[in-house]
């Protein structure tokens, strides 16, 4: 999981070597810190925050899939 959304953010940004991946793993849900620069961090939210529905909708899929619920947090 920690791969998949370290991928599509550095595909998403411009300063891919600033891309921190962090996980917090509880019993039921695992919190996934994402950090970029804060000149990519539009590129990562999106207009209106459609980019980011549409990873935490992936992530949601692909935690399903494994039998946990992934919460994605896009931090500055």
């Amino acid at each position: 999981m920690k791969n998949l959304i370290e991928t599509i953010a550095k595909s998403l940004v411009d300063n891919p070597e600033s891309v921190r991946v962090t996980e917090v793993e509880g019993e039921k849900t695992t919190v996934y810190e994402l950090r970029v620069s804060s000149s990519d961090l539009g590129k990562v939210i999106g207009k209106q925050g459609k980019t980011a529905r549409a990873i935490r909708t992936i992530l949601s899929a692909a935690g399903t899939k494994v039998g946990k619920r992934c919460v994605l947090e896009i931090l500055e």
